[in-house]
């Protein structure tokens, strides 16, 4: 816990994970108005996706691990110790951008690719809710190899969790996170995207890495013939993402470039 506001208890999960909300919808609203969008379509969209997308980060914790919520059903409610899932709040999110941009008459390619670098930038922040909370973590390991990657004792400390020190599983995928984000903001800059670029660039690069950390993971949710549920997600959706990259760039000429600063010129002349 953080602290108590009005008898209500705070918790740093909490507030690590609206504060990575709050982030990425500040670079969104930036963004959206260099390429010609509204600050107000980002805010308004918000609006709806986030308890949307708390539900459906919850009910593909839930369904992946129904066993313990068929016998106590009222913890299906209890999200205040974590169980939510980043691909279940994702894939909620993504059907409420298709129905509002359908409805805003806006290209979602173009919106996805305003929110994309916002949003891995928010799951690099929220991966230290785990942090706080105890949680997606790995396997065992020693002291010695914790410090052996340089990492604060306050960290090392943190990874002390049932009796022995874990893999900071959760560490590994913030760090590869803000990679990602740093590398989508440099190349936004740099290199001439097509519409949905950027966004697949997100899926792609993501997907990529939960992968191989899911794998170290010792709290995944599985599937039949113990397949983890992110890593087979995992791999579909970054053989998605490069096979849609290739396919709009090099057979589909008629897909729009993702141009910045649009916002900007209208606004002089």
């Amino acid at each position: 816990m953080a602290f108590e506001l009005f008898g209500l208890q705070i918790y740093w999960y909490a507030i690590i994970i609206v504060s990575g909300i709050a982030i990425a919808l500040w670079m969104a609203n930036r963004e959206a108005v260099r390429v010609g969008l509204k600050e107000d379509d980002m805010t308004n969209f918000i609006l709806w996706a986030l308890p949307i997308a708390i539900i459906g980060a919850r009910l593909y914790y839930v369904l992946f691990d129904l066993g313990p919520y068929l016998a106590d059903p009222i913890q299906i409610f209890n999200t205040r110790s974590g169980g939510l899932a980043i691909y279940g709040g994702l894939i909620a999110a993504a059907i409420v951008l298709i129905v509002y941009t359908r409805h805003h008459f806006i290209d979602p390619w173009l919106f996805l690719d305003v929110v994309a670098p916002g949003v891995l930038f928010a799951q690099a922040l929220g991966r230290w809710g785990n942090f706080m909370n105890h949680e997606a973590f790995g396997g065992e390991t020693t002291r010695r190899f914790l410090e052996g990657l340089h990492l604060p004792q306050f960290i090392i400390n943190n990874m002390y969790i049932d009796g022995a020190f874990r893999q900071p599983t959760f560490l590994y995928e913030s760090t590869w996170s803000l990679i990602g984000f740093i590398l989508l903001i440099v190349l936004r800059k740099k290199w001439t995207f097509k519409r949905g670029e950027i966004f697949l660039g997100y899926v792609a690069w993501y997907s990529f890495g939960r992968f191989f950390i899911e794998g170290m993971r010792t709290d995944s949710l599985y599937l039949f013939g113990g397949i983890r549920v992110s890593q087979m997600l995992s791999l579909i959706l970054f053989v998605g993402a490069l096979t849609l990259f290739y396919y709009r760039r090099k057979k589909n000429p008629t897909v729009k470039l993702y141009e910045r600063n649009q916002g900007v010129n209208q606004a002089l002349l």
